[in-house]
């Protein structure tokens, strides 16, 4: 099993991650809204700015703090690799 640090030391399983996504459009906002009313979003965030959402096949949404391009380095630097964890 991968996973990928989204921040503040949680990490997802990249088997199961659908999308990483940035925050600047309105659909993101939508799903994020509707996940939180759903009871289906995760903040990883620690109370700081929402940069980017992970979608899952779980439909869970997950909010980080990191930049979808952050998260999307770590995922390239490990390909090859088990764990994709650094801060």
């Amino acid at each position: 099993m991968k996973l990928i640090n989204v921040g503040f030391g949680n990490a997802v399983n990249a088997d199961r991650v659908i999308a990483v996504v940035s925050t600047d459009s309105a659909p993101v906002k939508r799903i994020v809204a509707q996940a939180k009313e759903n009871h289906m979003l995760i903040d990883a965030t620690q109370g700081r700015k929402t940069q980017s959402v992970v979608i899952m096949d779980s439909d869970h949404i997950i909010a980080s703090y990191l930049k979808a391009e952050t998260i999307f380095n770590r995922v390239d630097s490990n390909e090859g690799e088990g764990v994709i964890y650094g801060e």
